[in-house]
């Protein structure tokens, strides 16, 4: 049994690599404003540079926290672990979910300060639409659905790739461009770039995000039955009992 870290040592991997991932996400959106004009430019390369850094940081931390980086993925791993015995306790999650938000915030600060940019400056990029809200369901959902059904059908080891993937996908085939992460979302709000959502569209996207996290737990349910209980975990390649990954 590979050994478990312990709990601060866990959280403090989940406020870095959260921190990590927005910093990513928010510091090629300003980049790529300042190299481009075209908004379809400034997309791709947004998008490309989470694919690559989210594949990363899952590869890299993993092993430690399990690399969820993601309040809803805590959430479904914390729930769908309760009969099976490998999930996160209510206590581990109880400290994922403020360190991941905590970390959201300080990677789009720092973003913010590498660009010489204000700090903190809130955004004004409004995302209030039902569209946006329903393509936040549908991220989110495939998100929950993509990592636990890898764990489920064991090729987990797949996940820096699959979930890197699936975000860069996202990115283009839903309105919202798929935040699918609430931590990540109010990190954004901090930043008044590219990446940004404005305050008052956080919310809203972040209920979304739940009615996502429960249609995806419903959907491994459905698709792959309940996970049988264990004695002893191990959910390759992050060496935790929870499965891995995150949104952005």
């Amino acid at each position: 049994m590979t050994e478990i870290a312990p709990l601060g040592r866990r959280a403090a991997v989940e406020f870095v690599g959260t921190g990590a991932l927005v910093a990513v996400v928010v510091g090629s959106g300003i980049q790529a404003t300042k190299l481009s004009q075209d908004v379809g430019v400034q997309l791709l390369a947004n998008s490309l540079a989470t694919v690559f850094g989210l594949g990363v940081l899952i590869a890299l931390l993993g092993p430690v926290s399990g690399a969820h980086f993601n309040p809803a993925v805590t959430l479904a791993a914390w729930w769908t672990g309760r009969r099976g015995g490998d999930g996160p306790s209510l206590r581990e999650a109880a400290a994922y979910l403020p360190a991941q938000t905590a970390g959201a915030i300080g990677g789009a600060v720092l973003a913010n300060a590498m660009f010489a940019e204000p700090l903190v400056r809130w955004s004004s990029h409004d995302r209030s639409a039902p569209h946006l809200w329903l393509g936040e369901v549908v991220a989110t959902a495939g998100l929950i659905l993509l990592i636990f059904g890898l764990a489920r059908t064991e090729r987990a080891h797949f996940a820096p790739v699959a979930v890197a993937s699936y975000i860069g996908a996202a990115y283009w085939f839903t309105s919202s461009t798929s935040f699918a992460n609430p931590a990540v979302t109010v990190g954004r709000a901090f930043t008044d770039s590219f990446a940004g959502i404005a305050p008052g569209s956080v919310p809203a996207f972040v209920a979304a995000q739940l009615i996502g996290l429960v249609i995806g737990v419903a959907l491994v349910t459905a698709l792959f039955g309940h996970p049988e209980p264990v004695a002893e975990d191990v959910v390759v390649p992050h060496g935790e009992h929870h499965p891995a990954a995150t949104g952005r």
